[in-house]
């Protein structure tokens, strides 16, 4: 079978793809356990895509619940070079407004205690994550949203918290004060986990309140955010698939090279387990 060559993951409110073609379900296990869902693969802009319901289908699992290293090895499994990721988030400036798309290019870490390796257990590895978006792929969305039209806005500091409540107008005024520009959950994780899989990763933040500094917006509720974003799907999936028809075989980018020089630890040392659990990260790197 030709291999995915991209996946697509799906936040609050995107939970399917339209457009796929020869849909096929597939359930994967991984060395890390299962992923939030099956998969659905197929044919999208005639390309092999799959795509993944990151909070699963019906959305049952918390942020902090998200078993990320399963969701991004698997995709890793299947042959996924580029990840297209869609996430709901708030606005922590006024020029980011509802039913805005934000390609941010930067990661604040504000969770305690996800796990964002794969490594351990005897691997010591240390990637470069200055840059933790994929300036190609993000490029890629860019040109997609020229030939679209929407208006998407590149660049910015996506601040991920941990959640599940929203924040205090305390905390959202000093993630102002730092210059944050959006507020999420779930992606600096999936950034992480990417880069060390050395797949190209890109956020699609999809803007669905000013989270609760605003004057006119001093409450976040599910409601608004699954109100919003069922207007803006249409939109994402629009870019997503132009995005998809305009990807090219090559990746002029460094991602597929992340662990190059990121591995610390002498390969006789590196357990055979952990050898054995990582055979698809590391195999190329151990001779």
């Amino acid at each position: 079978m030709e291999r995915i060559q991209i996946g697509i993951i799906g936040g609050s409110g995107l939970y399917q793809m339209a457009g796929i073609s020869e849909v096929e379900e597939i359930s994967v296990e991984t060395p890390f356990g299962r992923p939030s869902d099956n998969f659905i693969t197929g044919v999208l802009e005639g390309k092999r895509v799959a795509f993944l319901a990151r909070h699963g289908r019906g959305h049952t699992i918390l942020p902090s619940e998200l078993n990320f290293r399963a969701n991004i090895y698997a995709m890793k499994q299947l042959g996924v070079e580029r990840i297209i990721s869609a996430s709901a988030v708030g606005s922590l400036k006024e020029e980011h407004k509802p039913l805005d798309i934000v390609l941010p290019d930067q990661f604040f870490d504000r969770t305690r205690g996800r796990v964002s390796t794969f490594f351990g257990e005897g691997l010591v590895v240390h990637i470069s994550f200055a840059h933790p978006v994929c300036p190609h792929l993000s490029q890629v969305l860019m040109d997609a949203d020229k030939a679209l039209s929407i208006g998407v806005k590149r660049g910015g500091t996506y601040l991920c918290m941990e959640g599940p409540a929203f924040s205090t107008v305390a905390e959202s005024n000093v993630y102002r004060s730092w210059n944050m520009d959006v507020i999420g959950m779930t992606n600096l994780q999936e950034a992480k986990l990417a880069r060390e899989a050395e797949i190209c990763y890109v956020t699609m933040a999809l803007v669905t309140d000013y989270d609760c500094w605003h004057p006119n917006h001093d409450a976040v509720t599910v409601d608004q955010v699954i109100a919003v974003l069922n207007q803006n799907s249409e939109t994402a999936q629009r870019l997503i698939r132009e995005a998809v028809r305009q990807i090219g075989a090559e990746r002029p980018c460094k991602c597929g090279f992340a662990l190059k020089s990121a591995i610390l630890t002498d390969r006789s040392k590196i357990p055979v387990s952990t050898q054995n659990r990582l055979k698809l990260l590391i195999e190329k790197y151990l001779h």
